[in-house]
Order: C-alpha cells, then sequence, then structure tokens
C-alpha cells in the first residue's frame, strides 16, 4: 500500500533537516540552518485503561507493507507495517509516514544525548569489561555508527489495595545449658541461643502507582529494554513528528493488555516490600497476596534509544543506549584466548610464590643445620 511520507527542507537551500539533540532544534546538516521546535501548551494526559481495551477489542489488527516514493530522489522502498520513521535507502532523506495501530502517541521524549557523545560513552563502557575479545575493540574503533530508534513505550497508573496472609518472625533468646571444655577440666555454662516465635497475621497495603514504564517493543530483547531504566517521564514533551526526522520510529508490538502484565509484574515486587514492612518483626512470610488495581490509566508514548550489534563467534551481541541518560545495556562478549592466558598466568604467579616461600623455607633449615657448638678454650 502507497503511503506518503513526511520529510523537512532547510528553507535556506532545500536540502534534509534532522532533529538535533544537541539544539533541540531540526538543523540543516549541510549549511547548518536551525528551526526551532516550539513547545506548546499542550498537557500530556492520561487515558482510561479499560475504556481503551473495550474500543480495541472492536478493532481488526492490520499488518500492511508501507511503500514509500522519497520525493528528493524518486526511488521507492518498503517499510515494515509497524515502522513509522527510517530514511530512503538511496538518498538518505528522512521519511516519517503514518500510523496504523489504534492507540497512536500522544508524547515523546526526544533524543537528548548526541550520537558522537554516546559513541564515547560506549567506547568508556566496553574499555571497562575484562576479557572481551580485541575485535571488540577495533569495532568501537570503527567508523559504525550508532543507530538511534524511538521505541514505544506504554506508561501506566494504578491505584492498588492489596490484601495478604502470612507470618511474623519474631527473635527471642533462652538460656541453654552447654558442656565445655576448659583448662582440661569440663564445665556447665549457661549460653544464649536465639529462637523466632512465629504469629499468623493478616492485613492490607494500600498503593498508588505513577507512569510505571514498559517497552512495548520486541525489536530489543526485553532484558535489554528492562535494564534502560529508569526514564524521567517528567520531561515528555507533546507528539511531534519534527523530534522524528533523522530517526527510525515504530509503533508499538506489544499490545496495552499484555504491557499491563509487565507492569504489575513490577508493582508486584513493591507491593510485597510494602507487605513485609506492614508485618514487621525480624522475619516475615508471605503467604498469599490478592491486589486489586483501580483507576488504571496509560500513555502510549516514544522513547529515544541508541543502539549497536557485534558479531563475535557466529553470535550477534546487542546493546542499547538510554539516550535520555547514558545508560548502557548488553550483553558482552568473552575472549576464550584472553581467559586461558589470564588463568596461565595466575597459575605461574602462584606457582612462583609457592617455590620462592619453599626455598626460603629451605635456606632457613640449612642456616639452623649449620649452626655448631665449639668447645671452650682456656
Amino acid at each position: 500500500m502507497k503511503f506518503t511520507a513526511i520529510n523537512f527542507t532547510c528553507p535556506s537551500c532545500g536540502a534534509p533537516m534532522k532533529f538535533s539533540p544537541v539544539s533541540g532544534t531540526l538543523k540543516c546538516e549541510f549549511c547548518g540552518t536551525e528551526s526551532a521546535i516550539k513547545d506548546t501548551m499542550e498537557t500530556i494526559e492520561e487515558y482510561d485503561f479499560k475504556k481503551a481495551l473495550l474500543k480495541l477489542s472492536k478493532q481488526t489488527p492490520q499488518l500492511i507493507d508501507k511503500t514509500i516514493d522519497c520525493s528528493k530522489c524518486g526511488g521507492s522502498f518498503t517499510l515494515t507495517p509497524y515502522s513509522v520513521s527510517s530514511n530512503c535507502p538511496y538518498c538518505g532523506i528522512p521519511a516519517i509516514t503514518d500510523f496504523i495501530q489504534e492507540i497512536t502517541p500522544r508524547s515523546i521524549l526526544p533524543f537528548q544525548i548526541p550520537q558522537k557523545e554516546t559513541k564515547e560513552r560506549f567506547k568508556k563502557w566496553a574499555g571497562s569489561l575484562w576479557f572481551a575479545p580485541a575485535s571488540f575493540s577495533k569495532y568501537l574503533d570503527s567508523e559504525d555508527e550508532l543507530k538511534g530508534y524511538y521505541l514505544p513505550y506504554w506508561t501506566y497508573d494504578s491505584d492498588t489495595i492489596t490484601s495478604y496472609r502470612g507470618m511474623r518472625g519474631d527473635i527471642y533468646y533462652v538460656a541453654v545449658a552447654r558442656t565445655i571444655v576448659r583448662n582440661g577440666r569440663q564445665e556447665t555454662v549457661q549460653v544464649q541461643e536465639p529462637r523466632i516465635r512465629w504469629t499468623h497475621v493478616s492485613g492490607a497495603v494500600s498503593l498508588s502507582f505513577d507512569d510505571i514504564t514498559v517497552g512495548a517493543s520486541k525489536t530489543i530483547s526485553r532484558a535489554i529494554i528492562d535494564a534502560l531504566a529508569p526514564w524521567d517521564t517528567s520531561r515528555l514533551k507533546p507528539f511531534d513528528e519534527r523530534y522524528l526526522s533523522g530517526f527510525e520510529a515504530e509503533e508499538y508490538t506489544i499490545g496495552l493488555d499484555n504491557g499491563f502484565e509487565f507492569a504489575k509484574a513490577k508493582m508486584n515486587s513493591v507491593i510485597e516490600q510494602a507487605i513485609r514492612r506492614d508485618i514487621g518483626g525480624d522475619q516475615q512470610q508471605i503467604h498469599s497476596i490478592d491486589t486489586t488495581h483501580n483507576n488504571i490509566t496509560f500513555k502510549n508514548t516514544l522513547f529515544p534509544i541508541w543502539t549497536a550489534s557485534f558479531k563475535w563467534h557466529d553470535k550477534i551481541y546487542s546493546y542499547a543506549i538510554n539516550a535520555q541518560t547514558g545508560k548502557i545495556s548488553g550483553e558482552r562478549p568473552y575472549s576464550t584466548a584472553k581467559i586461558i592466558f589470564a588463568l596461565l598466568a595466575a597459575a605461574i604467579v602462584i606457582g612462583g610464590l609457592v617455590y620462592f616461600r619453599m626455598e626460603q623455607q629451605n635456606y632457613t633449615s640449612i642456616q639452623h643445620s649449620e649452626t655448631y657448638d665449639y668447645p671452650v678454650r682456656f
């Protein structure tokens, strides 16, 4: 299906303009002209979760490959169904197209850390990794650029009431007779030993959660996405296509209901801590938890991420960098040769120390064996 691409051209020279994290403006990479993105007075709204689910249940999901005709070079290319922003593969001009999901983002966190600074942070982080293969360092020094993505996120608010049952453990001490040997003689002494008194408890805790963030993309692994948190959602801005110019972006592929299941898992860990505090005592056991969620609201938004990937021994290692805070997440490669060399070096050092110690002991014993008593002459 044909889609119309949105792009932004420089008013001075006609070249494409891209969003600059440094200036926070659209900037022409050819002549340097900047165009400000003015802040609006639009409020970042929260939307009713249950109403949205009811509306979504009446919709049929669409999977449409998007064919784009480049307005600059005339080339034609295809985007995946959930891609909404990319660059023409022929001339590199940014191409922003339509959303197809029923829920579209109404807010966005613009890129704040530029690519050059991100790469320096990435190199510094990678340099701190022990036993990384030499080719990893060469990759970091190459001209390969990090790729900028706006990934979809859900944020959830919820008021929770949780009833629980469990047990409270209080430590107390009792005097116990013990037989010990002192100066070769047996003695009976009194010692204090700890015990735990368990008491059945039940109760309820109430917590309100604000902006629990859940990555709504399958492009990057869940473990990597979760490790990029936290995000400062107080800096969200009303959605504007100009922030996408020059970056890739996609719509959610993890639905609103599934996203809330991930959010509940995050909330549950906080709720459990609150229950343990409520139970009190020295130890706690939680036997059952029943949580009710009320006043659930959500936002669909886009967060900025730099990505990189490195191939080592036929395995792809993926990395993501939070473009708001600079936090890095990803699985690191290990060089087997470096690990073996380090183990051998450690074995040599330990062997040397043992040998030196044995030689020192031998020298001491020789000194003792060469000590003589001579007769006293008058």
